[in-house]
């Protein structure tokens, strides 16, 4: 009988200490689901207090208004950084600042209009155009005698470009392929070749154009490409100088660059990389080739 009691007495005790863990509620872990009451979880929200420090008082745990109330706790550090006052960065000088590990000054250049234009289209070309690239060496020495010769009288000098845009824009009427535009569906072909020039200024590069270069003599398009250039260089071309065109070229050949990759001015479909003229012995021949 003694045994019979005792045992029922710790099996008394072990039902008490159940239920005390049962009623001592802890605070719920992160990412478990938080029980508590609308009113609470806005008195919360507004005090910036963290209802996963909180041990409910409420049936199961439940965190009731009086727990949030009665909350002395601790905000999260994300809370406490949310709330906190930002200290304000000291101005730096637009000119002198410093980089921290060599102390070398620099300057900032703010980005005019015309060159996030320029830096958007290339951008978008060479990310949007499948690019493949041909190379080939033209033999010279005709065209530099002809030149020679047309320049001893001339009152405006003719350069070896504009031969070069002459000679593309006959070239484009043979292959009218190149001489197009992609629309995404459509490709338009155009009847007149339209010869877009690089050149290069204090606002960046641009392209102003020889319209219906095919049908002008050489003269006629060295005149045109020498104006459209000071406009360029001044900064005064009208944006039906510069804005279409059905094909590019871009000469790096009077810098002495021999060889260089340019990219498709879109929507064109090819542009021209024109590099320096040079002369190179060949046994029995002296010549002068151009690399494009």
């Amino acid at each position: 009988r003694q045994m019979c009691i005792r045992d029922r007495y710790m099996g008394s005790q072990q039902q008490q200490q159940q239920t005390t863990q049962q009623q001592t509620i802890q605070p719920p872990r992160e990412g478990e689901r938080i029980f508590a009451s609308p009113l609470a979880r806005k008195t919360a929200k507004e005090r910036n207090v963290d209802l996963t420090q909180i041990k409910g008082s409420g049936p199961e745990g439940r965190i009731i208004l009086q727990d949030v109330e009665n909350f002395k706790g601790v905000a999260s550090a994300q809370q406490q950084a949310a709330t906190a006052p930002k200290k304000e960065k000291p101005a730096a000088s637009k000119t002198q600042q410093a980089a921290p590990a060599t102390q070398n000054p620099f300057e900032d250049i703010e980005v005019t209009n015309v060159r996030a234009t320029i830096a958007k289209r290339l951008t978008e070309s060479k990310q949007n155009i499948p690019h493949y690239y041909l190379t080939i060496e033209v033999e010279m020495d005709s065209l530099m005698k002809l030149r020679a010769q047309i320049n001893e009288n001339a009152t405006s000098k003719i350069s070896v470009n504009d031969f070069i845009i002459k000679a593309s824009a006959k070239a484009l009427l043979d292959v009218p392929e190149v001489n197009s535009q992609w629309h995404g569906t459509y490709i338009r072909q155009f009847k007149n070749a339209d010869i877009s020039v690089a050149v290069g200024s204090d606002n960046g590069l641009i392209t102003p154009i020889v319209h219906n270069a095919n049908n002008k003599p050489l003269e006629a398009v060295a005149s045109q490409m020498k104006e459209l250039v000071a406009k360029a260089k001044a900064n005064k071309l009208q944006p039906n100088e510069f804005i279409g065109g059905t094909f590019t070229i871009s000469n790096l050949g009077m810098f002495g660059v021999s060889d260089f990759i340019a990219v498709i001015n879109p929507p064109q479909s090819c542009i021209l990389a024109v590099s320096q003229t040079e002369k190179r012995l060949v046994p029995g021949l002296q010549l002068s080739l151009i690399h494009i």
